[in-house]
């Protein structure tokens, strides 16, 4: 038996596909009468703890709302050092792809072409760089961290003592807002993006260079050899699972908070537990008949018409709104983005615990969480691209459209404040920012309802997608397995925001994020060195 990836033709690992195809045979053998076609411990496993996790938190809402508060406090305040610095080390180590000899490395072997233009390519990134935390923050944010986030509980001569370096003055509108993009764009940045085109230089590289199936276990082969197809990759790949349906949990309840909040907005509908669950199971139903659809038929079609009310909403925004302070933000921000980068992404000395703990710790622990749902997707449309290409474009392309996102939605809002005098705008809850600044703009009914539904259809579309991925990681990376195994994903994400929702709100879908977020954030660090041993063995 062969211990080498890539001793087989081309580059692929036929001993090892051989084996792991044996494997999947007993587990098909094993479980044929129920028609289920699974990697057995891994769906099992996670699949019976997340019945039971769901049970446990309706069944005592009471007692588990303050223990997710409380766990969320410990993580964030506990472990903000590790997740700054291993969200640190993750651009460092795609900028040291991007310029080493290994960037030169094919994605499917040196003569693989491109499955998609440039067009295709940057058009399917942008995509993935849109969904609910978009709409949900593209408002929120930067109104938050203008107003109040970097302030800290001490000021001396009008400067906010704790980003003293970031030179912050409070009394100065025009630096606040310049830190507050700058630190909206730390968010939603290289750093994120790294996180993702790790995974997804991972999946991709082990899966059409090595021949090994599309599940994180594979990536780890370098490491530990053949106990990937054992124990030792179950953990991993029921890791990724928890992980990935606790980041979509959140991003579902986000949603849910944030639609139900526009539809009171515009038609007076009241927020209560019942409204949101009735949103999230009503939302879900319409996840189902999509996933029932195929990918073709239901999400293929559902994110074209999102990209089209994405791009409408945004260009809408661009001239109702100060326009040209808008597009020479874009710009500013960017260089504000660079020159506050080292003090925002420095892990020791914060004193900063609001922005650090409360935001970029969440944060980092959140990206990580949907790194398996976004990876996967990069990889699948990656193939035929260098090393160096991917990362270059995975890293710089999402960027420069989530900033542009930020800058007009988060800029407008920033300017109702400075220039206008609007001040509801900053009052207003999370959840309500968006409509709120919408409301000071033409067109607020029409605009308003086009951004109800587009997180309506992010939650459809990141819920069929995220089924999807979960179940290609439990079926041990087949792409193909039945139906009815995406529709229990699906129902089951569904259910998890609503328990989650139940049993603290925001507080608890966060704290799940971040508790999921760290055991799969040593794995990335993990993943790191395996995709370097992988890349040394692939010619160039």
């Amino acid at each position: 038996m062969s211990s080498v990836i890539g001793d087989g033709p081309d580059g692929l690992a036929n001993p090892i596909e051989t084996d792991y195809q044996i494997g999947q045979d007993n587990i098909r053998r094993k479980l044929g009468p129920f028609g289920l076609d699974i990697h057995n411990p891994v769906f099992l496993i996670s699949g019976l703890t997340i019945v039971a996790f769901v049970f446990a938190t309706l069944a005592w809402q009471d007692e588990v709302g303050p223990l997710f508060g409380s766990l969320r406090v410990w993580l964030t305040s506990s472990l903000d050092w590790f997740f700054l610095s291993a969200a640190n080390v993750f651009v460092i180590f795609c900028l040291v792809l991007v310029v080493s000899p290994l960037g030169k490395v094919r994605i499917g072997g040196t003569e693989a072409k491109p499955d998609y233009s440039y067009a295709g390519w940057f058009a399917m990134l942008f995509a993935a760089g849109m969904g609910i935390g978009l709409m949900f923050f593209g408002v929120a944010e930067p109104i938050s961290h203008y107003s109040s986030s970097l302030a800290g509980t001490t000021v001396e001569d009008g400067v906010r003592t704790d980003w003293a370096p970031l030179g912050a003055a409070l009394d100065d509108p025009a630096a606040a807002a310049e830190l507050g993009m700058a630190a909206t764009i730390f968010h939603w940045g290289l750093h994120p993006w790294a996180i993702y085109a790790v995974v997804a230089l991972a999946l991709a590289l082990f899966s059409y260079n090595k021949g090994l199936p599309l599940t994180i276990r594979s990536i780890f082969y370098p490491i530990f050899g053949e106990r990937v197809w054992g124990w030792t990759g179950h953990v991993i790949d029921t890791l990724a699972v928890f992980a990935t349906l606790f980041g979509l949990a959140t991003s579902l309840g986000l949603g849910a908070e944030q639609a139900n909040a526009g539809l009171e907005f515009l038609f007076g509908w009241e927020v209560t537990d019942t409204s949101k669950i009735l949103l999230i199971l009503g939302i879900t139903a319409v996840a189902l008949v999509s996933v029932l659809l195929g990918l073709d038929g239901g999400v293929k079609r559902l994110s074209e018409i999102n990209m089209v009310l994405a791009l409408a909403l945004l260009v809408f925004v661009v001239i109702a709104g100060p326009t040209m302070e808008l597009l020479s933000g874009f710009v500013s921000g960017l260089i504000a983005y660079g020159e506050h980068l080292p003090a925002l992404s420095n892990p020791v000395g914060r004193e900063d615990s609001n922005f650090a703990q409360g935001w970029t710790s969440f944060y980092w622990a959140w990206w990580v969480s949907w790194s398996p749902f976004v990876g996967m997707f990069i990889a699948r449309i990656s193939r035929g691209r260098s090393v160096r290409e991917f990362i270059i474009c995975v890293l710089l392309i999402p960027t420069l459209v989530c900033v542009f996102w930020m800058t007009v939605f988060g800029g407008t809002a920033i300017s109702q404040i400075v220039n206008d005098g609007y001040q509801a705008v900053a009052d207003a809850g999370l959840e309500l920012k968006l409509f709120t600044m919408l409301e000071a703009l033409p067109l607020t009914a029409i605009s308003s309802f086009i951004g109800i539904v587009l997180v309506i259809v992010f939650f459809v579309t990141s819920s069929d997608s995220g089924s999807l991925v979960i179940d290609t990681i439990t079926a041990g990376g087949k792409v193909d397995a039945p139906v009815s195994q995406r529709v229990f994903w699906c129902t089951f994400e569904g259910l998890v925001a609503i328990a989650l929702l139940l049993g603290g709100g925001l507080t608890a879908l966060q704290a799940m994020s971040v508790s999921t977020g760290f055991p799969f954030t040593v794995i990335l660090l993990m993943a790191c060195y395996a995709i370097w041993k992988g890349l040394a063995t692939e010619p160039r």
